[in-house]
């Protein structure tokens, strides 16, 4: 579990603004800075055969296992800093921020239908 952990620990380390936002690029005579919405998470787990958990005896060993671990991560591209002439700019990615703001207009709907069904008892 340990090599787990310190092998989870290096991989997790390029997560943040490293991750967030892209090299520059030069595309003629422009800067490009690709930037994203990123996100992770992660699980865990252990287990040993001798734990007397939640009951009053002991495990015997081989009656039971351990170890886990479950991870995952999602980077939407939401658009890019553009530089021209000494001037910087967002240029959004529609189609990635109308994508990424489905599930905040579903969740805004239903929260309205409940308050006003909730005003109408």
């Amino acid at each position: 579990m340990a090599n787990l952990v310190e092998t989870l620990t290096d991989a997790t380390r390029s997560i943040g603004v490293g991750a967030a936002y892209g090299a520059p690029v030069q595309v003629d005579g422009v800067t490009i800075i690709p930037v994203a919405l990123v996100w992770s998470g992660f699980g865990g787990g252990n287990g040993t055969a001798s734990s007397p958990g939640a009951t009053d005896h002991k495990i015997a060993a081989g009656d039971a296992g351990g170890e886990g671990f479950g991870g995952g991560g999602v980077s939407i591209p939401i658009g890019a800093y553009v530089k021209t002439d000494g001037a910087a700019t967002f240029e959004p990615n529609i189609i990635a921020l109308l994508a990424a703001s489905v599930p905040v207009i579903i969740t805004t709907g239903w929260a309205v239908s409940r308050f006003v069904r909730a005003l109408k008892k």
